[in-house]
């Protein structure tokens, strides 16, 4: 109430012009059939379509992009466990060759006695 002197009826009046202006406001929106409304309905359709085909090459991406690291994890085991072969055998190769220096220095030890 902007005024403390409005009467009941102009309040009323107030009420009721407002009330008209609001149903004026959603009557003069354009319907379901008008090109406008058919034309928007369309962008937004198309937005739409872009939207879940991007959602689905994202998807596709990070699904290969899993792959690729899956596939990377496991060369990367698989030359873990090679490098493990090489060490142990490398391991038993040097344990060999001390053993065949100790024999020839024992045998050279009881060749001089």
């Amino acid at each position: 109430m902007s005024r403390f002197n409005d009467s009941l009826e102009d309040r009323r009046k107030a009420a009721e012009q407002a009330r008209l202006a609001n149903l004026k406001r959603f009557a003069t929106r354009p319907s379901a059939d008008d090109p406008a409304m058919k034309e928007k309905q369309a962008a937004r359709q198309a937005v739409q379509e872009a939207r879940t085909l991007r959602q689905a090459e994202a998807a596709v991406k990070k699904e290969a992009e899993r792959l690729a690291k899956a596939k990377q994890a496991e060369e990367d085991a698989l030359l873990e466990e090679q490098r493990k072969v090489d060490a142990a055998a490398q391991d038993e190769a040097l344990k060999i060759a001390q053993k065949a220096a100790r024999d020839a220095r024992y045998a050279a030890r009881k060749a001089r006695k």
